[in-house]
């Protein structure tokens, strides 16, 4: 029998990719929501997968025991087990029952699929106690997660403060995705919130020159690696020079998948490649002498990791997000001579020499909408979600096959694994001999000028001779990280600290030498999500932690803007009482701006939600 695990991980993505294609179908929108509906199907199909196992030992339920949670709890795997394709039956069960909640209107498709492992399909009284078991699961867990926030503006104010994020001005009816969906969503498996310093800026906001500078050194590089190509010869000789080539704008979008037409979401991307390693990868099993692909239950675990990973990834980046409320590189460039903005009192002449009024960026793609405009994403830039995602996601399938760490490395969390060494990746070989074809470049799909791209296929090596993070997963981390600066939507530092001799370089290499550096950017907030949910879960399946017992979402109302720079979210003051320091991060007053411009429908026009 086919493995289960990857025949419903295949369903979802195809659920999202529908999602994103047909109009009447559009459920679970966006990165973040993308993100929650694979870790809710993955959670469930590996908590079905390991109630039938009963083998606590290998695999732990991520549901708790009542009663540590209110009813309905952990259900009780059915008996007798005869056969692994009860086993099979309970995953389709979980993944076919979650998919329904999250996507009513595919359900046909769902159906169709479900037939293969439950014939009486239509007859819940004649399932089999296996695939019932499977639907128990789901119903369990959708109990936990069905009033999680959701991704609309609900009154949300934008600030008009320098630094902070509004429109693209390219496309100022877009409104704003997902203010408050990190504040008061409940994690998935992470045992802390992490949060991240505040990103440099050049107007003397911090005390450190060289801090300063790396915002000078980062729009300089945006402005040259991200223009629109009609504006390149606008740029001055020296940016001119160190302009995109070739090889950027097909990284810039490979990597894309900004919620278009045909394509789907980041995390939809990140899953095809796990397949891929999950497929082919042979690695060493203690207690067998020959080392094997993946089984069934392998994958169970793998893509719960991944997923949950994910889940958390959005959760905690946009959180960060809306929390300094950082604007991108469409809005920092035309406006960094002080004499431009909406508050500006600073008149002048003569602009600042880095200061670019009418620059504009190649955009994230919208592959398949022939006459619409490419974009800048509806949501502040820092930190990236495509660089959280993706280094969430490929670092825990790192660690899943032991791979990416060095005994003489440092790690990102404490008790971690050691996987940064001279201030780098520790890089790894999982996708050596493998290749992978990016939806963006299938050789079917058209840029929105109608043209069909050519079909590409790319391949991440490890090669002993070259520089660390060079090959495999660990090169996908970073790559993906940087592919956001060749289509202009972001900063690098929304990724990483870039090292100070690559301001303008191609590859644009990461510093990881300091703990400070693993304080700024997606790609750290990534790192630690993974070896937090790896290291909670004891290296062996995802951990459901307290958070989700806790408080109930905060109805958005309650929250009319983003924190400032600087009074992230959660910020201590002397009149805070024991109570309210124990309350969720989200609950904290925030501060008050003036002369907000308030948004009350967002995604007008038809514009992307990505």
């Amino acid at each position: 029998m086919e493995d289960s695990i990857l025949f419903w991980n295949a369903v979802a993505l195809e659920a999202n990719r529908v999602s994103f294609t047909d109009p009447a179908k559009a459920e679970q929108q966006g990165p973040t929501l993308s993100s929650r509906a694979l870790a809710i199907v993955h959670l469930a199909m590996y908590d079905a997968y390991a109630g039938i196992s009963r083998n606590a030992a290998d695999f732990p339920r991520y549901l708790p025991t009542p009663p540590t949670l209110p009813p309905p709890g952990l259900p009780a795997a059915p008996l007798p087990v005869a056969a692994a394709t009860d086993k099979s039956a309970a995953v389709a069960g979980a993944a076919y029952q979650s998919l329904m909640k999250l996507y009513v209107t595919q359900k046909p498709f769902f159906d169709t699929n479900a037939l293969f492992f439950e014939p009486n399909l239509s007859n819940p009284a004649a399932w089999t106690a296996s695939f019932k078991f499977g639907v128990e699961v789901a119903n369990a867990l959708w109990e936990y997660r069905k009033n999680d926030p959701g991704v609309g503006a609900d009154g949300y104010s934008t600030s008009m403060d320098r630094y902070r994020h509004r429109a693209d001005p390219d496309n100022p009816k877009q409104g704003f995705h997902a203010p408050f969906y990190g504040f008061q969503s409940k994690v998935f498996a992470v045992s802390k919130r992490y949060k991240l310093k505040t990103p440099p800026r050049s107007d003397g906001s911090s005390s450190a020159s060289t801090f300063d500078q790396k915002y000078i050194s980062a729009l300089n590089q945006v402005r040259a690696k991200g223009i629109k190509p009609e504006l390149m010869a606008t740029l001055p000789t020296a940016l001119f020079n160190k302009r995109r080539d070739a090889d950027e704008s097909v990284i810039g979008v490979f990597w894309a998948y900004d919620g278009a037409n045909r394509l789907g979401t980041p995390p939809r991307l990140y899953n095809q490649i796990i397949r891929q390693v999950a497929l082919n990868v042979k690695i060493p099993r203690p207690v067998e002498a020959t080392p094997r692909v993946n089984n069934e239950g392998d994958n169970a675990r793998l893509f719960a990791f991944v997923n949950a990973a994910m889940g958390d990834a959005g959760i905690l980046a946009w959180e960060q997000k809306y929390c300094h409320d950082f604007w991108r590189p469409v809005l920092g460039i035309r406006e960094h001579d002080t004499s431009f903005g909406p508050k500006t009192m600073n008149g002048k002449n003569d602009l600042n020499d880095d200061a670019d009024p009418f620059w504009l960026p190649l955009g994230a793609p919208n592959t398949n909408n022939p006459t619409m405009k490419n974009f800048t994403p509806n949501f502040p830039a820092y930190p990236s979600g495509h660089a959280t995602f993706g280094a969430a996601a490929f670092h825990i399938t790192r660690l899943f096959y032991g791979k990416g760490q060095d005994a003489s490395g440092t790690t990102v969390i404490t008790g971690g694994k050691k996987i940064i060494k001279s201030g780098n990746l520790v890089d790894d070989d999982l996708f050596n001999g493998l290749s992978f074809v990016s939806d963006e470049f299938n050789g079917m799909n058209q840029d929105n000028l109608g043209t069909v791209r050519p079909h590409h296929v790319h391949n991440f090596n490890f090669k002993n001779s070259d520089k660390p993070s060079s090959g495999g997963l660990g090169k996908m981390i970073i790559e993906n990280a940087r592919s956001r600066i060749y289509l202009g939507v972001h900063w690098i530092f929304d990724a990483f600290l870039a090292q100070s001799n690559s301001d303008l370089s191609k590859e644009i290499d990461p510093d990881f030498s300091t703990n400070g550096s693993l304080e700024i950017g997606g790609v750290p907030l990534g790192l630690k999500i993974a070896e937090d949910i790896f290291k909670t879960g004891g290296e062996k399946a995802p951990m459901m932690t307290s958070e989700i017992t806790g408080t109930k979402p905060v109805p958005s109302p309650e929250i009319k803007q983003p924190a400032k720079e600087g009074g992230c979210i959660d910020a201590p003051t002397a009149a805070k009482t024991k109570k309210a320091k124990a309350e969720r991060p989200m609950q904290a007053e925030l501060p008050q701006q003036t002369e907000d411009h308030k948004v009350e429908t967002p995604y007008l026009d038809g514009t992307s939600q990505r």
